[in-house]
């Protein structure tokens, strides 16, 4: 019994060790991106500098002004300290084996002489081996000034407006039309439906560099280039990928919950609204949230429509744009980067809860 208890408890053991290591190389870039954002150019190359945004530490003197006497290879030397001097903090080690924050006061070449900050009146303490090897202490020092100053320079507020009027826009483009064709596709018989289907489907197939230069040159002819037209009215029209996991999803629906709408007195639309819609949340909820992280991430289109209205353009642009100013100053790029990745993440995980409610009132066993 104990042997098998072991076994089970090893097997479990391994596979949380993998999946946390699977974890964390996954997430390591998102770490690293994450933690450079807060972070100034000093930060950045100092080749002592931890992963943290830390800053070294420095000991600000503010007692009455003083004159140590030392010596240094024979003769006699004096520091003069004043109030608001600032010193360098280092991790001293001693002959007893312990180690000390001290200030380093005065530099030399074989013995250093250090100040420590909680005992002042003790005067120098004179230190032998080279400064150099000393490990400096640092404080934690986040720099927030960075997403202030993205904010301002990247005009944010007029970036996320246009950005949420294309992907809000076209998720509700999405979900009528996709919605509207994946229950025609599921519950009507439609002669030829089948072969409608395959050719819905096979569009998937189709490159969208094929249709760019006619799709550019109609929408040119008709004057919305330089709006947010052609981003938005094409999603109005469904595509395939949704069609398809909407209808997968209606047709796993008993077709006798149809029926029971229908013997009530309810027509086609009102069965959609009252019985299909709220047994699918969990296909809604994806296809929305799919659509809207698509139309935030979009680079290509808006690049390609909006190119002369830098007014209009989204985040994806904007972000580019700016960082291309920024490209040696990459704690400006990680921090921009990081602003438009703070709205996608949390309205993912309102709709994760979202995609819960769903499957727990579904209502029907699957």
């Amino acid at each position: 019994m104990a042997t098998r208890h072991l076994r089970r408890f090893l097997a479990y053991s391994s596979v949380s060790l993998f999946a946390l290591i699977l974890l964390t190389v996954y997430l390591s870039p998102f770490s690293y991106m994450s933690v450079t954002a807060f972070k100034d150019i000093s930060q950045i190359t100092d080749p002592k500098q931890p992963l943290l945004p830390v800053s070294p530490a420095r000991y600000s003197y503010q007692g009455d002004e003083v004159t140590y006497t030392y010596t240094f290879q024979g003769r006699q030397e004096e520091v003069t300290l004043k109030p608001g001097d600032t010193f360098d903090v280092y991790q001293v080690p001693t002959e007893d084996g312990s180690s000390h924050r001290w200030a380093l006061v005065v530099k030399r070449r074989g013995v250093s002489f250090f100040l420590d900050p909680r005992n002042t009146d003790a005067g120098l303490i004179e230190w032998q081996g080279e400064w150099r090897t000393l490990q400096p202490v640092y404080r934690l020092n986040p720099q927030l000034d960075n997403f202030a100053r993205a904010w301002n320079e990247l005009k944010f507020p007029r970036v996320i407006r246009n950005t949420l009027i294309i992907a809000v826009g076209g998720d509700i483009g999405t979900l009528i039309s996709c919605i509207l064709v994946a229950y025609g596709f599921s519950r009507f018989r439609i002669p030829g439906k089948n072969i409608l289907f395959i050719i819905l489907i096979s569009t998937i197939l189709l490159p969208s560099q094929v249709t760019l230069i006619p799709t550019y040159a109609f929408f040119a002819r008709i004057g919305w280039v330089g709006t947010f037209l052609p981003l938005v009215v094409p999603h109005f029209f469904a595509n395939a990928y949704n069609v398809f996991l909407l209808r997968q999803f209606f047709m796993t629906i008993p077709l006798e919950m149809d029926e029971a709408a229908m013997m009530d007195g309810a027509g086609p639309f009102r069965t959609l609204i009252s019985v299909i819609l709220p047994q699918a949340v969990p296909a809604v909820v994806t296809v929305a949230l799919f659509h809207f992280l698509w139309a935030w991430n979009d680079y290509f289109g808006p690049l390609i429509y909006l190119s002369t209205r830098r007014d209009l353009q989204p985040m994806s642009v904007a972000i580019q744009l700016y960082n291309q100013q920024y490209t040696f100053q990459t704690f400006m790029v990680q921090a921009t980067a990081l602003m438009g990745l703070a709205l996608p993440v949390f309205i993912f995980f309102l709709a994760q809860r979202a995609l819960m409610r769903g499957v727990v009132i579904t209502g029907v066993e699957k």
